[in-house]
């Protein structure tokens, strides 16, 4: 049921908005000359697969969790995008695909191995990582790996059609913060 509803509802956000896709697309082109990021992340069974997302910080910033960046790599624009978290859109046609949820533990990176450890102890990459979550909707990041993996286990032993529109709303409604990045 879950699978149903992200098909229809990421196939609809896709459509909905793609208008808008392409004006984020372009101010991004403006922005960096290079509006899409494309990230190998740790998917369901701990399969690798690309994450799409519009690029919030500099072409040349390394790739890292966001947490262990500066934040001086991230653009005024992308600065904006993350507020909004309208960074977010493109990975509605990582949900198409199916290598991720409309909800979901967030998808770390393969060099996360605390974080990877974690997950795989508690069986979390049983489910398809998610755009959004318990963790996301509460303010908890990749900086801190047990709580998360912790979080992502507990939000899927309650996932239920019914959480599942709760967790979306809430992202949607502004809950949360999003990932941390350091000072510089």
């Amino acid at each position: 049921m879950i699978r149903l509803l992200d098909v229809i509802l990421a196939g609809a956000g896709l459509m909905l908005t793609v208008p808008l896709l392409a004006l984020l697309w372009l101010i991004g082109w403006f922005d960096t000359g290079a509006p899409i990021f494309r990230q190998v992340r740790v998917g369901r069974d701990q399969k690798p697969f690309v994450l799409y997302k519009f690029r919030t910080m500099r072409p040349d910033a390394p790739q890292v969790a966001t947490h262990e960046a500066s934040a001086a790599l991230v653009t005024p624009w992308g600065r904006f995008l993350r507020r909004t978290k309208l960074d977010e859109l493109p990975q509605l046609w990582n949900v198409l695909k199916g290598e991720m949820s409309l909800v979901g533990p967030r998808p770390c990176l393969p060099t996360q191995r605390e974080l990877v450890a974690e997950r795989q102890r508690l069986g979390v990459f049983d489910a398809r990582p998610g755009i959004t979550g318990l963790a996301q909707i509460n303010g908890i990041d990749m900086s801190t790996p047990r709580l998360l993996a912790e979080t992502d286990a507990q939000m899927l032993k309650g996932l239920c059609v019914a959480a599942y529109f709760i967790y979306i709303i809430k992202t949607v409604t502004g809950a949360g913060r999003g990932d941390l990045i350091r000072k510089k």
